[in-house]
């Protein structure tokens, strides 16, 4: 993750994140935050990660007057929110990361869709929350309405926290009228909403979604609320956005090298204050682990060792279909089960005694193969590579790398 400005609409510096794939680059988003939060939100932050994981690097920034970036709040107005996504988007160019995608978090969803028409290289726009009219975030200070307009800004109580807003702000809200843009976005749109949202309405979706052009898809976040802060609604619009974003954005790996290995697996830290890790091999493919709730973990994906026991049931299950097919034998069916006597978080204790790993594999063949058939595949079992593996041992070679 790399940190720096860049010059925003109003010409002040703005703070922004990147966060990078650790493999290749295969397209680039900018994610836009909520009305008064920050770059840092915990659905920004886990959204954006869960891209990088697929080789989509994420810029997330704070707006003008806004968490560390520069500025006065109180001068800045719905379009001049506008203006800084569009500059966030120029300054990638000018890296040579071009954006492809935009994401937005409520009025920084409504802000999104107002720009993505004014950034050519964008193809696909995805919304969090966000209301169909921008003046919907006046609600948050409707009793400050009257003093903003007497005297041209008033301080007012945000989420705790004081803000000063003016009076450009609150008429660019209320007088922007998003249908036309909407209408005419020619972009792929992803609209994600919870219908229990109390700060904007499941209507504002239904509004987005019906002024909107096909490609268009509305995904329901269920029980979240507005800001997506519980870890698992985050989790969830993330690998969401992930996947939608797949079918839209040109995310073809470059070609490897000649003699290069099969590939690179890598393990990323979802949640410091836990175990939650996660996984990918290439853009594509992407599991998680962690450790049960008893270890100190959350239960999200499997423990290391049980991603171990998987990778060897499914190499015995897939030796032994490959061997039926070439043969010719009626295998209909083909399945493994494995057992490991370690609990992982038990066995991570390097000072303990040294005890054996002992896998029981229980192997299930459905068809009408005759005995010899029978005992010649569970003979095929044995000669599974992840199987060879474990038997022969390996040896494990452990570099460090420079941090970013």
């Amino acid at each position: 993750m790399e940190r720096f400005t860049f010059v925003g609409a109003q010409g002040h510096p703005l703070a922004a994140r990147l966060d990078r794939p650790e493999g290749p680059h295969l397209a680039t988003a900018v994610f836009a935050h909520c009305f008064s939060c920050s770059k840092d939100i915990a659905a920004a932050r886990r959204i954006s990660q869960r891209l990088a994981m697929m080789g989509i690097a994420v810029l997330r920034f704070d707006f003008t007057g806004l968490g560390h970036s520069e500025g006065e709040f109180e001068n800045t107005t719905f379009t001049s929110n506008v203006g800084d996504i569009e500059a966030a988007a120029a300054h990638l160019a000018e890296i040579g990361m071009t954006p492809s995608l935009l994401i937005g978090h409520s009025l920084g969803g409504a802000a999104v869709l107002k720009a993505a028409g004014r950034i050519d290289s964008v193809k696909a726009v995805a919304t969090l929350a966000a209301p169909f009219d921008p003046g919907h975030v006046t609600h948050n200070f409707h009793d400050a309405l009257p003093r903003i307009a007497a005297d041209g800004a008033a301080e007012v109580d945000l989420g705790g926290r004081p803000f000063r807003i003016g009076q450009d702000f609150v008429r660019d809200a209320i007088e922007t009228d998003l249908s036309v843009e909407i209408a005419s976005l020619r972009r792929a749109l992803l609209i994600l909403h919870a219908p229990l949202d109390d700060v904007v309405s499941i209507e504002n979706a239904t509004a987005i979604f019906t002024a909107a052009r096909h490609p268009k898809s509305f995904v329901t976040l269920d029980d979240a609320d507005h800001l997506l802060s519980r870890a698992e609604d985050a989790e969830y619009a993330a690998e969401v956005i992930a996947a939608w974003a797949g079918r839209y954005l040109d995310l073809r790996p470059p070609a490897p090298p000649p003699g290069a290995p099969e590939g690179v697996v890598r393990s990323s830290e979802a949640d410091p204050a836990g175990f939650l890790q996660d996984i990918n091999a290439g853009p594509h493919h992407y599991i998680q682990a962690d450790e049960p709730a008893a270890y100190g973990g959350t239960d999200r994906g499997m423990s290391p060792y049980g991603l171990l026991s998987a990778a060897l049931a499914s190499c015995t299950s897939m030796t032994i279909r490959m061997y039926a097919r070439r043969k010719g034998w009626p295998l209909e069916h083909v399945s493994v089960e494995v057992t490991h006597d370690k609990v992982h978080a038990q066995d991570s204790d390097l000072t303990g005694p040294n005890r054996i790993d002992r896998f029981e594999r229980r192997v299930r063949l459905d068809g009408a193969l005759d005995a010899e058939q029978r005992a010649r595949l569970m003979d095929i079992a044995d000669r599974c590579p992840v199987h060879k593996t474990l038997e022969a041992g390996a040896k494990v070679v452990t570099r460090e790398v420079p941090a970013k």
